[in-house]
């Protein structure tokens, strides 16, 4: 997925404290409030964004989750279990009650890093991709992939997952459609894009890549 990313490892808030605290030192200045920082280091974002075709500045606009995880601190032990109970609250199960697609079609969503680009003529989660690759090992046919998540080969397989015909028996096919849906119930400052709750993919695009995932048929599982 094409996304602009600001590098978390130097906050824009430190880079203000920093040069602030360098002024107050020579004399220029008095050092603002941490609130000020936070004002200003938003205020310096924003500058460097606009609206441009489908990608609006309100992709900007934190949820609680974002703002405590976007700190060089971890969040709190009870506001991360503030997150997690949101998240998990958020999680709808499938309008139709089924949990699995066609993992065909899952294999060609996780190849996928299209969509949700300015270039977009809608944005019309139909023409969006997973792009589960790029953090994960999933077919052992595929031998381009990224390793900031772990490897879900044999995923379905490694999880007992035995028969798709019920799926909603099983706790591990509920798991990962909710980890799909909203990856922050189970992991306050989760990296995994939160794909249902952020309308990057349909229940049907999601049903197709838990196939690939948990159907006993799917390469990944055999």
């Amino acid at each position: 997925m094409s996304t602009t990313i600001l590098p978390r490892s130097v906050p824009a808030r430190a880079v203000l404290a920093s040069l602030v605290a360098a002024a107050a030192v020579s004399g220029c200045a008095t050092t603002p409030s941490p609130q000020e920082l936070d004002q200003q280091a938003a205020a310096m974002i924003r500058a460097g964004f606009r609206d441009q075709g489908i990608a609006k500045v309100d992709r900007l606009d934190q949820d609680l989750g974002q703002q405590a995880c976007s700190s060089d601190r971890p969040p709190a032990p009870e506001v991360a279990k503030r997150i997690e109970a949101e998240a998990l609250a958020s999680i709808p199960k499938p309008a139709d009650g089924q949990y699995l697609g066609d993992w065909r079609e899952g294999e060609k969503l996780a190849q996928s890093g299209r969509g949700m680009t300015w270039s977009d003529a809608s944005a019309d989660t139909k023409a969006n991709g997973g792009n589960c690759y790029n953090c994960h090992q999933i077919s052992k046919a595929e031998i381009s992939f990224g390793t900031i998540g772990p490897s879900l080969y044999q995923y379905g397989k490694l999880r007992g997952v035995s028969d798709p015909a019920a799926p909603a028996a099983q706790p591990i096919v509920e798991y990962t459609w909710g980890k799909l849906w909203n990856s922050k119930a189970y992991a306050a400052c989760s990296n995994m894009p939160r794909f249902g709750h952020k309308r990057i993919l349909d229940q049907t695009q999601l049903r197709h890549i838990m196939a690939l995932l948990l159907d006993p048929k799917s390469p990944v599982n055999q």
